[in-house]
């Protein structure tokens, strides 16, 4: 009797603590829970140029100072080292691409994909003339794929708004927080059923730095030429840019360009001085060294 009851004593107290350990153990998972949700840390891209545009690497954490709305952030993550991308190429086949315009444009994309990118990145493929087509969603490594685009013959109008509009919602789903998009255009656009402005203000919510390409080709008419300052417009506040090419056959060292800048830009964080309050937020990162420019995203929405 005396040792059946020191083994159900035992056994409660055996049982306690097993309770009190799963209960402690929930305690912390919660806690952790809680204090990720309440702290959101900003992530924020740079490239760092110099007046002649050329990369600048190597620079530290202290060679940078942060700004949100105005004020002063404390940079709380730093890394110069490459990270993944995950980066979606639209491609114009509208038909002024038509011929080798469209033979130089898939052998460039392809060779992005293929060789400038690396295997842990993640890409998507679309076409658009006066509509946009996805052809392929988010796919890893980017190599596979290679010659997807290559079943599209040029037709129709040009509808870049909207195939930047069609694009933005992939960005949500990303596997990668830094991003990029990719538009490669010989056209004005004379197809989109959204504006300029509702391009970009829904890009802004999805932060890719956006690069584009304009093929400013001689053989174009006025009312079809490619508005370079439109894309601009769409590039500038992203943190991208534009490039102006002559022909399709530069498409590959432009392309070059955007793979070197993508593995060679900078990753920032701070966790903002004010709580989530669903509005627009300004951010502004500065170079120590004046002599030294950034170009970033402009902002975010606190949500």
């Amino acid at each position: 009797m005396l040792r059946t009851s020191r083994f159900r004593i035992a056994a409660f107290v055996a049982f306690v603590a097993i309770v009190v350990s799963v209960s402690f153990v929930a305690s912390v998972v919660v806690a952790a829970q809680t204090f990720r949700a309440r702290v959101d840390t900003v992530q924020v891209t740079v490239t760092v140029i110099d007046a002649g545009g050329r990369l600048i690497t190597g620079l530290s954490r202290d060679d940078f100072e942060l700004f949100e709305d105005g004020a002063p952030q404390p940079i709380t993550q730093f890394t110069d080292e490459r990270v993944p991308v995950s980066l979606g190429v639209l491609l114009d086949a509208s038909d002024s691409m038509r011929g080798q315009p469209i033979v130089d444009a898939r052998a460039a994309v392809d060779r992005f994909l293929a060789v400038l990118l690396e295997g842990g990145d993640e890409a998507f493929v679309a076409a658009f003339n006066h509509l946009p087509r996805i052809v392929a969603p988010w796919t890893r490594p980017p190599a596979s794929l290679r010659g997807r685009l290559e079943p599209f013959r040029p037709s129709g109008g040009t509808a870049i708004y909207d195939a930047l509009v069609a694009s933005a919602p992939l960005f949500e789903r990303r596997m990668h927080i830094r991003a990029a998009l990719l538009v490669v255009s010989d056209g004005a656009d004379t197809a989109s059923d959204r504006r300029l402005q509702e391009a970009r203000d829904v890009l802004r919510r999805s932060d890719p730095f956006v690069y584009a390409i304009a093929i400013d080709s001689a053989a174009a008419t006025a009312s079809t030429r490619v508005n370079a300052d439109a894309l601009r417009d769409i590039t500038g506040p992203t943190g991208g840019y534009t490039e102006v090419v002559q022909g399709a056959a530069d498409l590959g060292p432009a392309t070059e360009r955007i793979a070197n800048e993508l593995n060679n830009q900078y990753m920032l964080g701070y966790v903002p001085s004010k709580a989530p309050d669903g509005g627009w937020r300004e951010i502004r990162v500065r170079m120590k060294d004046r002599s030294h420019f950034t170009r970033a995203r402009r902002g975010y929405y606190a949500n």
